[in-house]
């Protein structure tokens, strides 16, 4: 009988750590997808005058580590600087020359990371 109390509390304490480690990771708090780190990105300086912005919505990012890796596919596309927001899932994508939607979708998708939309914003 006492064995069986022993089990039953070890069990209940790890399903407690397992629900706390979830509400965290899904909260965007947690490093997951083999991050860990929360290094600040250093912001990417577009070349030439800013000619507009595109509002990229994303879906399957966590954590820093998951915004991180995005905003680095991003920033990879050329004349485009990017700004993730992780609560509200986008990305603001500054251009200062023509960028194609399929282009920021692809850098996106690449990283393992769904696209639900690109629209333009308008500057002013």
């Amino acid at each position: 009988m006492a064995a069986t109390i022993i089990i039953l509390a070890v069990l209940v304490i790890i399903v407690v750590f397992a629900i706390r480690g979830s509400r965290k990771h899904f909260g965007g708090e947690g490093g997951c997808c083999g991050g860990g780190s929360s290094t600040v990105e250093d912001v990417k300086e577009l070349e030439g005058k800013k000619l507009g912005e595109k509002i990229v919505r994303i879906d399957g990012m966590h954590c820093d580590n998951c915004k991180n890796r995005v905003q680095r596919a991003l920033n990879r596309v050329d004349g485009a600087s990017a700004k993730v927001n992780l609560k509200k899932k986008e990305a603001v994508v500054s251009y200062d020359r023509p960028v194609s939607d399929e282009d920021l979708k692809r850098a996106v998708e690449n990283e393992d990371y769904t696209v639900v939309s690109i629209e333009d914003r308008p500057l002013g």
